[in-house]
């Protein structure tokens, strides 16, 4: 598991408007943290393309190294702690590019 790594995952259900259930997700977590915590940060996706309306969300495409299936919403907006155990696979892994577009969103999002 390293940061920028595409995995299925297990989003426990929670109230209001978080995503829940299985689906893909981003690593956004350090590589060195991830070693040592028993939780990892994630980027959520969707393949709800109108959740793209939303402000703190990033298209991507599926290709061969990301693992994606259909083009999918990146809900970073939504980024949050997931206990690790609920990584279920490792899908794939998002360019250098995407991933830093990624995270372009997320500073935006928090005013970096």
């Amino acid at each position: 598991m390293k940061k920028g790594d595409v995995w299925r995952v297990r989003i426990p259900p929670s109230p209001g408007h978080a995503q829940t259930g299985e689906r893909p997700a981003i690593i956004i977590q350090e590589d060195g943290f991830i070693t040592s915590l028993p939780t990892v940060l994630i980027v959520p996706f969707t393949s709800t393309l109108a959740a793209a309306r939303f402000g703190g969300t990033l298209i991507v495409q599926p290709d061969k190294q990301n693992g994606l299936t259909l083009p999918s919403v990146a809900l970073v907006f939504q980024v949050r702690a997931l206990d690790k155990r609920n990584c279920l696979t490792k899908l794939g892994a998002l360019d250098h590019q995407t991933l830093d577009q990624v995270f372009d969103v997320l500073d935006r999002l928090t005013g970096r």
